[in-house]
């Protein structure tokens, strides 16, 4: 099954290297788009302005701030084996 994962839109390129690696990548507009992904990335700056630290979702958050789009590709992978 295709994983499902909420990227914030701001991070497009992190959106088109997960989509390449076989995600299934939604936008991550509010705290409902998170509650049934496997993983959430969110930049870091605004995610306080969503109440995202709020949420109380299961799905490991992945801040992308400072990181390529192969990190976090990297991190999304070892944080759902």
């Amino acid at each position: 099954m295709m994983k499902k994962i909420a990227v914030e839109q701001s991070l497009t390129n992190v959106s088109e290297a997960l989509r390449e690696k076989g995600y299934d990548v939604i936008d991550l507009k509010s705290a409902a788009d998170a509650e049934n992904c496997s993983c959430c990335v969110v930049s870091g700056i605004d995610s306080n302005v969503m109440g995202m630290q709020d949420v109380s979702t299961k799905a490991p958050v992945i801040e992308a701030s400072g990181l390529t789009a192969d990190e976090v590709c990297s991190q999304v992978e070892s944080r759902l084996q």
